[in-house]
């Protein structure tokens, strides 16, 4: 059962790349961003009641655990402006493949923060990953969206580094809170930070241009609640092996490649599918690194 949750957690993040694209192109990104918070809050607000009705105004500690939860939202809301912005410039194809490579950049991350120790199959899988952002640099190179010129590709990489960050952090938070309210408070948090952020936009002639209204903007938010749903309950299921989940949650790059490739008619398909299987086989020793 824990398997079909991570497919469906793939899936819905697939499409939710899917509708950040179609959102994005050609419209305001920070007025987009904030109606992603404002409806992904909405969507958790039962979790936010239940605890205000139950007395406890959020998660515990206090003000420290409140705190605690706004740094995760601070940094989650930096990888969004960064994937939002760069999204809405980069191909699906190139930029899917960038996101991908997250927990290869999580991994790294717990080498140096948490001092965890791998395996060879771990560090070939490090290597193949490093390698697939080279080839997908490469490969941008030929569409105009090369290291040294295009600031969207760092912007990809940014993100996908502060995104790696958070996982990071969910160790640290997961640890001392309820999945869902974490998950349900830091969306508040970011609708905070992201409201304050598109006034002072506004007020200083900033505000990012034109905004057009369409309803995949709701869609952004549907499918990532429901990605993130369909994630946690699948970590709570007896036998649920944490890095099978996040290899098949990557696996969420196929939805928005294909689209690409399909719908987009996008460039240079057969070099980013090889790229595409080399990453999917860097994930792969990850997984069966953690397993040996």
């Amino acid at each position: 059962m824990w398997i079909i949750l991570a497919v469906c957690s793939a899936v819905g993040l697939g499409f939710y790349d899917v509708m950040k694209k179609l959102s994005v192109r050609d419209n305001n990104v920070p007025v987009v961003l904030l109606l992603n918070t404002l409806f992904g809050t909405l969507l958790l607000s039962p979790v936010l009641v239940a605890d205000l009705a139950a007395g406890s105004p959020g998660p515990g500690e206090g003000v420290a655990g409140h705190a605690l939860i706004a740094i995760k939202a601070a940094i989650v809301l930096g990888s969004w402006v960064l994937g939002y912005f760069a999204i809405k410039h980069l191909p699906l194809t190139i930029q899917g493949p960038v996101n991908a490579s997250r927990p290869v950049m999580v991994l790294v991350g717990a080498v140096f923060i948490f001092g965890e120790r791998l395996n060879l199959l771990q560090w070939c899988g490090i290597l193949l990953g490093f390698t697939s952002l080279f080839l997908i640099s490469r490969i941008g190179a030929r569409e105009g969206f090369s290291l040294r010129a295009s600031r969207w590709l760092w912007l990809s990489i940014g993100a996908t580094c502060l995104g790696a960050v958070s996982a990071l952090y969910d160790k640290f938070l997961l640890s001392r809170f309820e999945p869902l309210q974490v998950q349900a408070w830091y969306s508040l948090y970011q609708l905070i930070l992201m409201g304050a952020a598109v006034a002072v936009l506004r007020r200083t002639g900033h505000g990012g241009g034109r905004f057009t209204w369409r309803w995949t903007i709701v869609g952004i938010s549907v499918f990532l609640t429901a990605a993130d749903l369909c994630y946690f309950y699948a970590l709570s299921l007896p036998g649920a092996m944490i890095s099978i989940v996040s290899m098949l949650r990557r696996g969420s790059v196929i939805v928005p490649f294909v689209y690409g490739v399909i719908v987009l008619r996008e460039r240079n398909i057969r070099a980013k599918l090889l790229d595409l299987a080399l990453l999917m086989l860097s994930l792969a020793l990850l997984v069966a690194g953690s397993r040996s």
